[in-house]
């Protein structure tokens, strides 16, 4: 008995060994599968973006260095900033705004809920007296995960009440229109329904007009008589060129012109 006993535990002893000398079991790669959008090209977007969407949703890298170097304006200084996605990311505004203390914050691809994270970086901390946002249209196309047009409006609404204690006067900028005139612009054109977007346009107006704000609308000078976005301002039917921007550019100006006088008043009393 005492023999088998003493056989017992060596061969336990000699297992417990071999365990913890083998090598650890190496974990099996994770496989995400995302819902089809119905669109190959948007799919294979979403899959790309996975990285940010878990690690960095709001991507506060992007202008974290450069926030950082950016002084703050001076006294007389009218800093604005424009805000937005990939519309806002390529436009040159030191090309469009010769001089002025503009400071571009656009991100390609970002949707509301992504710039409502980064809101307090990459504008109330650069202390603006206003802000430009042009967001929206890659909400619709379901860029980060479908969503209403209730929630999307929910999210302007809360830009706009971040900025409201900060004094920054917020420009919101109409949905751009889209067209379907060349290959490029097929799904961008599909991915976003026009009602949705004049359907979100009419609250961004009337929201302005309860609250005070500025509404650039640059839907009547961008549209052609099918009420689509004309063929020569946007190549991918999407994004505008420098045509685009060229009548973009001095809208954009007025429309600031007009949101610093309107604080200026308040602040004469």
């Amino acid at each position: 008995m005492k023999t088998t006993v003493l056989f017992l535990f060596g061969i336990l002893c000699c297992a417990s060994a071999e365990s913890q000398n083998a090598a650890p079991e190496q974990p099996k790669p994770l496989t995400v599968t995302l819902p089809s959008t119905g669109f190959a090209g948007l799919d294979q977007y979403r899959a790309s973006r996975i990285a940010v969407y878990t690690d960095d949703y709001g991507q506060l890298a992007r202008y974290r260095a450069a926030n950082a170097a950016l002084q703050s304006p001076a006294a007389a200084e009218n800093r604005v900033v424009f805000f937005g996605d990939s519309i806002t990311d390529i436009w040159k505004l030191d090309e469009f705004f010769p001089g002025k203390p503009y400071v571009n914050r656009g991100i390609g691809g970002q949707t509301t809920s992504q710039m409502l994270v980064r809101f307090r970086q990459d504008v109330i901390n650069l202390q603006p007296k206003a802000v430009v946002i042009l967001a929206g249209t890659n909400d619709i196309a379901g860029n980060s995960g479908p969503i209403s047009n209730e929630d999307i409006e929910a999210n302007y609404a809360s830009l706009a009440e971040l900025a409201r204690p900060h004094n920054i006067r917020v420009i919101f900028s109409s949905v751009l229109p889209v067209h379907n005139y060349t290959p490029k612009s097929q799904d961008f054109f599909a991915q976003r329904p026009m009602e949705r977007i004049l359907a979100l346009n009419k609250w961004l107006k009337d929201y302005c007009a309860a609250n005070n704000l500025i509404y650039l609308d640059y839907f009547p000078a961008m549209i052609d008589d099918k009420g689509l976005l004309k063929r020569d301002l946007a190549d991918d039917g999407l994004h505008p060129n420098k045509a685009g921007f060229a009548i973009m550019a001095p809208m954009a100006e007025k429309a600031i012109e007009a949101s610093l006088q309107r604080s200026a008043l308040v602040d004469q009393h």
